[in-house]
């Protein structure tokens, strides 16, 4: 049995009456009802109600073998019911008491019974389909045996005319708009006139209410017809009974998974019985369903690129020619966002960051505009934001505390990873922020908060704050690989750049030059570069702070010393704080397009006409079946503290993966 279960009283004064709803029980008051005087009674129903006697922990279906029961407290007579009535009070039961071993019955208490179906359904398979009468539809559990339903946050914006996202409105603005919203379908069904006696209520509770929106399709198929009945304050709903028995609700997100919303979000029918004129109604049964708001995900560089964004300014038509000559070899689109919309911000990698949200019958990329606001800040709203595009932005009521942390050149994603028996099948996230023994720069704690509700993808903290700049992206990246866990985590490695270059002076080659033909840049001979005692000082500290990274990684991303490849790089410590910039085009800063990289162009030292930093980046990476771009961003991008991967940006597929399967 394990259904809903209502406590009815009886009378033995005067017949009473009520509904059974279909799937629920009715426990009756059997002792309430009893007569002074009473020891026993036995029940009586009609053929569409079927009886049971709970006693002793054992559960008899009536008639049985045993006459009489007994009046003691530990009895109870439950009823259910199999289909609806086809008229008010069709079915009946009757309880007839008994004294000692008396014959007639003393009295007897009578209860007219409707039987109404109501239910209320949801997509808790996570088909795609709505699942009619389906159990366990109040909870929602993870996994690939989980149930529950699934929302979207219906951020993009379907309307060309529309100023804002979808759901920032009360309307159903196109047809569009509407595949963005999962459907709630309610199911009545029971005699006319029935719920002219009762109320069915739709509500949500007010914690949630700025977190739905829900509309109600009223019969045609124009938009005109889709009312909006709950969310932005409206907490519940009264359901008119037109004659339909199903009544469909289409439900969109207003808000994702965040530090005081865990995602999960209920809604309620609720049938009220009216007792008596003048008091309020009594609720008699409720049926719910419960839905997740689906994550924000990101993409690794391990998954296919779909568009390449860049900015186009005055001085770098020669780097978006080469960028663009990479996305053709990579089969992706380049979108360029013009000077007039830039102003001639070039840092499309720090405004912003693409992901998407997906539930079983659609998903959409969504770009998440970072709390940045350079000249670059109105491109994510109105030049990213469309039909099935969504966005979703984080940023401090106190804008002053933003730093350079919070660009998202300091957001990566890793691949897919398995750490001591636990599986992140979508990754973790990367976030640099200070040493733990130091008070510095940190990423702003709304977009901290923001990455770690998401769930799906539990965030790692590295120490990137002994940069100037201070971006993970400045001494890690991931490529794809045939072996091994299907990727290698490449590191910015001074030990590797020095071991390098001495390699090449004991060959003979200590008076070849490092920035040669480059304009601004004054040429050095490895012999030099390698007798720096104070560059070489502070490479060792960087290194220091880098392998403290290696560590964690290896930790927290289960990662063996085959996992990790180290590109050789030096930096400096900047001109105006004791933090560091690369010393060359930062090799590990790189744009990553399946096996095609576009790499910074180092100007290494000449050994036989080859760059010999190239050939050792090659030498790494090309064995891993990767293609290897140099492409020069010196002038426009490194001297500016950035390199090709801070100018672009990337748009991959999804995961095949359903983000619902991970267990967190």
């Amino acid at each position: 049995m394990a259904q809903q279960q209502r406590w009815v009283r009886l009378s033995a004064e005067q017949p009473t009456s009520t509904v059974c709803v279909l799937g629920t029980e009715l426990s009756l008051d059997v002792s309430g009802s009893a007569p002074v005087g009473a020891t026993s009674f036995d029940v009586w129903g009609t053929a569409g109600v079927n009886l049971y006697i709970v006693h002793k922990g054992e559960t008899l279906k009536i008639p049985s073998c045993v006459p009489r029961w007994p009046l003691e407290t530990n009895i109870e007579a439950v009823i259910t019911m199999d289909t609806p009535s086809s008229r008010v009070n069709s079915d009946k039961v009757r309880i007839s008491y008994y004294k000692d071993n008396g014959k007639g019955s003393m009295a007897q208490a009578v209860l007219h019974l409707t039987c109404v179906e109501i239910s209320l359904d949801v997509d808790t398979s996570r088909s795609g389909t709505v699942n009619r009468k389906a159990k366990n539809k109040r909870r929602w559990t993870w996994g690939p045996e989980g149930k529950g339903a699934i929302l979207l946050v219906n951020c993009d914006r379907d309307y060309f005319s529309a100023k804002d996202m979808d759901n920032q409105d009360k309307k159903v603005e196109s047809y569009a708009d509407l595949k963005d919203m999962s459907l709630m379908i309610l199911t009545t069904c029971g005699p006319e006139g029935i719920f002219d006696e009762y109320q069915l209520v739709l509500h949500v509770s007010a914690s949630d209410h700025d977190k739905v929106g829900v509309f109600h399709a009223k019969g045609g198929k124009k938009l005109c017809q889709y009312k909006h009945i709950l969310g932005s304050g409206k907490l519940s709903y009264l359901v008119e009974q037109d004659g339909f028995q199903e009544k469909n609700f289409y439900v969109e997100g207003l808000s994702f998974p965040d530090v005081d919303f865990s995602g999960l979000v209920s809604f309620h029918i609720t049938l009220l019985e009216n007792p008596s004129e003048g008091l309020p109604d009594v609720p008699i049964f409720n049926d719910t369903v419960v839905f997740r708001m689906a994550p924000w995900i990101m993409t690794p560089n391990t998954l296919q690129p779909i568009s390449v964004y860049i900015c186009s300014i005055k001085s770098n038509a020669d780097f978006v020619a080469a960028v663009s000559k990479l996305t053709v070899k990579a089969g992706c689109k380049l979108v360029i966002c013009p000077q007039q919309e830039n102003r001639g911000d070039r840092w499309i990698q720090d405004e912003m960051e693409f992901g998407y949200v997906q539930a079983p019958q659609k998903g959409f990329p969504v770009v998440f505009d970072s709390p940045r606001n350079g000249l670059l800040k109105d491109f994510p709203f109105k030049g990213v934001l469309g039909p099935d595009f969504g966005y979703v932005k984080r940023e401090p009521a106190n804008k002053k505390t933003v730093c350079s942390l919070d660009s998202f050149g300091n957001l990566e994603v890793s691949p897919p990873v398995t750490v001591r028996g636990k599986q992140y099948p979508l990754g973790r996230i990367l976030i640099g922020s200070y040493f733990p023994s130091f008070q510095g720069n940190n990423m702003v704690k709304v977009v901290r908060d923001f990455l770690y509700a998401q769930k799906v993808q539990q965030p790692v903290e590295l120490y990137s704050d002994w940069l100037v700049v201070g971006h993970v992206d400045e001494f890690l990246t991931f490529v794809p690989a045939p072996d091994r866990k299907g990727f290698r985590l490449l590191l910015a490695s001074p030990t590797a750049c020095y071991r390098l270059l001495k390699q090449k002076e004991q060959e003979g080659f200590g008076e070849a030059l490092m920035f040669e033909g480059v304009k601004k840049s004054k040429e050095i001979s490895i012999k030099k570069i390698i007798s720096d005692q104070t560059l070489r000082s502070t490479n060792h500290y960087y290194q220091k702070c880098i392998d403290w990274n290696r560590d964690i990684l290896k930790e927290e991303l289960g990662l063996a010393e085959e996992d990790i490849v180290d590109i050789p790089q030096l930096f400096k410590r900047s001109f105006t704080s004791s933090k560091a910039v690369a010393y060359f085009p930062d090799l590990v800063n790189m744009l990553v397009l399946g096996k095609y990289l576009g790499i910074p162009k180092p100007f290494g030292p000449l050994i036989h006409e080859q760059c010999c930093l190239e050939e050792e980046v090659r030498r790494l990476l090309e064995p891993l079946g990767l293609s290897c771009t140099f492409i020069d961003d010196f002038e426009t991008y490194h001297e500016n503290l950035g390199e090709v991967h801070c100018g672009t940006n990337v748009r991959r597929k999804p995961f095949s993966f359903k983000w619902w399967n991970v267990v967190p």
